[in-house]
């Protein structure tokens, strides 16, 4: 487990606060992971940071909540897609 709170993957160290919170519920967990996905950015393949955020903290982390919605992130995650053509033009 690295002592660095922050990174590429968790720029706020969201996450790495999350398992350092005794006491931490699954509903919690959950509204840190929304903040943390917001605060990611478009650019970003969620899914690959939430499979490197995992290998960083699962090992600490097995049965902790944030653990569980980590990996419930990287089945339900949508993959972000464009809208164009007629869709994204004004309508007059």
């Amino acid at each position: 487990m690295t002592t660095d709170k922050r990174n590429a993957d968790d720029p706020k160290g969201l996450i790495y606060e999350a398992y350092r919170i005794d006491g931490i519920t699954a509903a919690e967990c959950r509204s840190i992971f929304l903040d943390w996905a917001l605060s990611l950015g478009m650019d970003n393949d969620v899914k690959a940071a939430i499979r490197r955020l995992l290998a960083v903290h699962a090992g600490d982390g097995d049965g902790h909540p944030m653990t569980d919605v980590l990996r419930e992130g990287l089945h339900s995650m949508p993959t972000p897609r464009r809208r164009g053509g007629w869709r994204s033009r004004p309508r007059d």
